[in-house]
């Protein structure tokens, strides 16, 4: 009894705050549509008022960053006429990415009831040691560009527990990193080109003047650089077992399996890339419209005997509890794109005075130092949000560069998604680590340090050879 009273408690007191992130969305969505008018200034408010919400309940890590955001805003008060502008501006970052977070997370929401996509899971899950990884890293790939980091909780749960049930433990130990890796590494492989991810979201804002459509073609390289190198390094050095191999196990149904997955994300593909297209909204405005309505589609066909009932339902619990479950996420995320917003401007011109010129570094130089920017900085902590919003505004234009901004945008994204296979601090290796039953500074420089090197250097030449040839 009291469980459930305490529980009811707080779905009452956090109730108010999942509405106003997800008004927050709704603000976001239309401005990113050309239809808030005169209202431009309302997704900054409502961030604003939602960050007040989470600063009531929030851990130490959360506590640092908003008092990093505190005294940023409080120096830019003290210090620039222009700061009420700013920090407008920074709070616009911080709505838009509570917005793009919320919006992929309805399609999670969705997933989660979908027997299908489990079945989907687990038929990939089981492939033979042959096209185990290869399976998984495609597999990685697609989910997440369905359900972003929830790809990693579902796939590595699965492979997790395929593992775990394997009764030798050389075996089990070398399925287990195998398999986590794989999802993983395909997980990352979409962060370069997916109109789904952060890392093309906050790339594209940073440098202006491109469409998603602009940038796929060469982004899907490095897609595949990124998972062909996790592949290759799978198979030169797979494990020699000193004992006999175990028997296959049994595969649940046929490729037919898959067949869910793949039209799920042909229609959102399409509908996305077609109305980018059409009206000239950027691609992630699309998406934030696009996704959602994909998930209240999907959840009414899962209930086809009540489907507005179970639409309201979940719908009502995500406001409820499904948002304010985030509390954690959603402060870091918009904390990081508040903090890079508004730390910029202020450190331009200290750096400045120092003498430092990034445009006297020639595009041989630059170019390549973009793609380990982000997963240096991962190393000491830098969210890459955070990274990305405070050190890409400093950076000299592509034009200053005679380098395409393409270019740019492959540089940096590529370097995100290094970020994601090797920083200790992000959330793909916290996930890995814990599943793999080890520190995520392990997955990160351990399991994953020679796949980072190997892929930075080809992903680096990538690069130089797109700007410059």
């Amino acid at each position: 009894m009291t469980t459930s009273s305490s529980t009811a408690t707080t779905s009452k007191q956090d109730t108010p705050l999942g509405v106003l992130v997800l008004l927050t969305t709704a603000a976001v969505t239309l401005g990113e549509w050309g239809l808030l008018g005169g209202l431009a200034a309302l997704p900054a408010a409502l961030a604003l008022a939602a960050l007040v919400l989470l600063a009531r309940r929030v851990k130490r890590t959360g506590a640092i960053f908003l008092g990093i955001g505190i005294a940023l805003l409080v120096w830019a008060a003290a210090t620039r006429a222009d700061w009420p502008e700013l920090a407008s501006r920074a709070f616009g970052t911080a709505a838009f990415i509570a917005a793009f977070f919320t919006a992929l997370t309805t399609l999670r929401v969705a997933s989660s009831s979908s027997p299908a996509i489990e079945r989907c899971g687990r038929y990939l899950a089981q492939q033979p040691p042959g096209r185990r990884y290869l399976a998984l890293t495609v597999g990685g790939h697609l989910f997440a560009l369905l359900l972003n980091y929830g790809a990693l909780a579902l796939l590595g749960g699965l492979a997790e527990a395929n593992a775990r049930s394997e009764k030798n433990p050389e075996v089990r130990a070398h399925r287990l990193r195998r398999m986590l890796l794989a999802v993983q590494r395909g997980f990352c492989s979409t962060l370069p080109w997916s109109p789904f991810s952060f890392a093309i979201a906050v790339t594209l804002t940073v440098v202006p003047g491109l469409r998603w459509l602009d940038i796929v073609l060469p982004a899907l390289v490095s897609s595949a650089l990124i998972a062909g190198i996790g592949w290759a390094l799978d198979t030169i050095f797979k494990p020699r077992l000193s004992g006999p191999r175990p028997p296959r196990q049994v595969i649940e149904g046929g490729i037919g399996r898959l067949a869910p997955l793949l039209v799920l994300l042909a229609v959102m593909m399409v509908l996305v890339g077609g109305l980018h297209l059409g009206t000239g909204v950027r691609a992630v405005g699309v998406a934030m419209a696009v996704v959602p309505t994909v998930a209240l589609i999907w959840i009414a066909i899962q209930r086809p005997e009540a489907p507005r009932a179970a639409v309201c339902a979940v719908a009502g619990g995500f406001a409820a509890t499904g948002l304010p479950a985030y509390r954690d996420e959603l402060v870091l995320l918009m904390m990081a794109g508040f903090i890079g917003t508004m730390g910029a401007p202020l450190l331009g011109p200290m750096l400045a005075a120092g003498g430092l010129d990034l445009t006297v570094l020639p595009a041989w130089v630059l170019l390549p130092a973009l793609v380990w920017l982000v997963p240096l900085t991962g190393q000491i902590g830098m969210n890459p949000i955070l990274a990305v919003t405070l050190l890409g505004p400093l950076l000299p234009s592509p034009e200053a560069l005679g380098v395409s901004p393409v270019a740019m945008v492959l540089a940096i994204t590529g370097g995100w998604a290094l970020s994601g296979a090797s920083s200790p601090f992000t959330a793909t290796t916290l996930l890995i680590g814990a599943m793999g039953g080890v520190s995520a500074r392990h997955v990160g420089l351990v399991w994953n340090g020679l796949f980072t090197l190997l892929t930075g250097f080809a992903l680096s030449l990538w690069v130089l050879g797109y700007g410059l040839l």
